[in-house]
């Protein structure tokens, strides 16, 4: 979003904005922004402008004379232009923002912790580590719900090289409640680490922190507090788990689609292997999943008894991340990626936009990308299971999945090489999925496009970038594994010209907050 400021001094611009009448606050909010914060280059933390640090006395004098809802507004904006400098934490902007430490602890205990004010504060707050004692000290009488004192604890925390906490932390670290087995699991990894990726994953850790907790308190400020994250937790849904075998013959049903994913031959579904006989490669079948990404060759002298039997070992073994996942991770991240903060979007009405618009054209049914399978469930009491399958590249959610689902086979391969037939599918869905892999989302949608039939359907649910710089700021301050760099969401006419050019045309298309709802039909 580009404003004009020109010719308006900090000053002029701050009290246009602490003036303005309610229908001209966001206006003048974001000329004021503009003149002491640039976010128009994704993943920098937003840029400092030669006016950043000669406003900062102005601001934090403004805190005095506004009113409360006011205030939140300056509070993120300070927060905003100390975390450009991170990970210094004591640059001369930081070293200005606190001068008004004072200010804000005064502010602070005087607060509730339910009001708006208190979240922009603590966002704020969150970026002044040297004064750790003093700012826990002044939250403490507040009594703060655990997911906002957990945030600010682990944002003003130093990196313990020697036992680094690391990857549990996002929504907020209160939220993780960890097996023994998980612990281990994340000793194991975090210990394989250098120095330098150690240092790297706790300051990706950090910003997910103040992207999650300013992205909070600044819809907040603008709209009033949240709702409760229970209130949009996905519904109850029996797992039964462990998932039993599914024999070579639900997956054979199938022989006519699937395609070895090494050489897009048939593949010969014998009595208890799954085989290439172009090109050799044998995959392992346990639980009702075919791992197409774990081939191995037979020239080789490789043994597929002993590769399916070490597929079945590693998903008993499996940490339980895509049960966490469904029941805390996905709502927090529609929270941060779709705005959903306010509730507008819920889980049933997901359901009830799948049950409307999936509309196979004969042939089986793909959930794309499928996770834990919450979604491959809706699918199935639509269309029923006799003609779905399931693909997904995470051994964990395709165990939580096959729980959930014991009647549908489910396929572990990749979804930018998908190992079906051209034009051989009815439907294709692809639910929450596509921001996973952003930089190859136009590959995916192609691949979609290859294998459904005409006339079938593709459904999709994934997240736009917002058109306020600060929103978007925080949208990519969230940092998928596969992602480093940070997350990257989509603009609408891309995703358009996507299907378009993948032979779709979107038939039905809606966008609450940054949702963005697509059916498209293969022409």
């Amino acid at each position: 979003m580009s404003v004009s400021t020109t010719h308006a001094t900090v000053a002029d611009l701050l009290k246009a904005f602490s003036d303005a009448t309610p229908d001209r606050v966001d206006e003048e909010w974001q000329r004021l922004v503009a003149a002491v914060w640039d976010g128009t280059t994704l993943w920098s933390g937003g840029e400092l402008t030669d006016l950043s640090q000669s406003a900062v006395p102005v601001l934090i004098a403004e805190l005095d004379r506004v009113g409360d809802d006011r205030k939140g507004y300056l509070a993120i904006l300070l927060g905003l232009l100390a975390e450009a400098e991170y990970p210094a934490t004591d640059g001369p902007v930081t070293a200005a923002v606190r001068e008004g430490l004072d200010t804000y602890l005064g502010i602070l205990a005087g607060a509730h912790k339910d009001q708006p004010l208190t979240l922009a504060l603590l966002y704020l707050l969150s970026h002044l580590p040297a004064d750790r004692d003093r700012i826990l000290a002044t939250a403490a009488p507040l009594g703060l719900d655990a997911p906002e004192q957990t945030r600010l604890e682990r944002a003003l925390a130093d990196l313990d090289p020697a036992e680094p906490d690391l990857g549990r932390m996002w929504p907020s670290p209160s939220v993780w409640k960890l097996t023994d087995e998980e612990r281990e699991f994340d000793r194991e990894w975090i210990g394989a680490l250098t120095p330098e990726q150690t240092l790297t994953n706790w300051q990706n850790d950090t910003r997910m922190v103040f992207g999650y907790a300013g992205a909070m308190a600044y819809w907040a400020v603008r709209h009033g507090m949240p709702v409760d994250l229970t209130d949009q937790a996905t519904p109850a849904d029996p797992v039964r788990n462990p998932a039993g075998d599914l024999d070579v013959a639900t997956f054979g049903q199938y022989a006519e689609q699937l395609r070895c994913p090494a050489c897009h031959g048939a593949l010969d579904f014998q009595e208890s292997s799954v085989r290439c006989a172009a090109c050799s490669i044998t995959y392992p079948l346990a639980r009702g999943i075919l791992d197409l990404a774990e081939g191995i060759n037979e020239d080789d002298g490789a043994d597929v008894h002993e590769a399916t039997a070490a597929l079945s070992q590693k998903l008993a073994e499996l940490p339980s991340m895509g049960v966490y996942y469904e029941s805390v991770l996905r709502p927090a991240y529609l929270r941060i990626a779709g705005a959903n903060w306010g509730g507008a979007v819920t889980p049933a009405e997901e359901d009830g936009y799948l049950t409307r618009h999936i509309r196979p054209n004969g042939g089986p049914i793909l959930d794309l990308a499928a996770g834990a399978g919450r979604w491959t469930a809706v699918v199935a009491q639509t269309v029923g299971t006799e003609r779905l399958i399931a693909l997904d590249m995470g051994l964990p959610m395709l165990t939580v999945l096959r729980g959930r689902l014991p009647e549908v086979p489910a396929v572990r391969a990749s979804a930018l090489d998908v190992p079906f037939a051209d034009e051989s599918l009815g439907a294709v869905n692809c639910w929450n999925a596509l921001q996973a892999f952003p930089d190859d989302a136009e590959r995916a949608i192609s691949e979609i496009g290859r294998i459904l039939r005409p006339g079938g359907t593709f459904t999709m649910m994934t997240f736009l970038f917002d058109t306020d710089l600060i929103v978007r700021h925080f949208q990519a301050s969230h940092f998928f594994p596969s992602r480093p760099a940070g997350q990257l969401l989509f603009d609408r006419d891309e995703v358009g010209r996507w299907l378009s050019n993948a032979g779709m045309t979107v038939i039905q298309e809606s966008n609450p907050g940054t949702f963005l709802f697509i059916t498209a039909q293969k022409l």
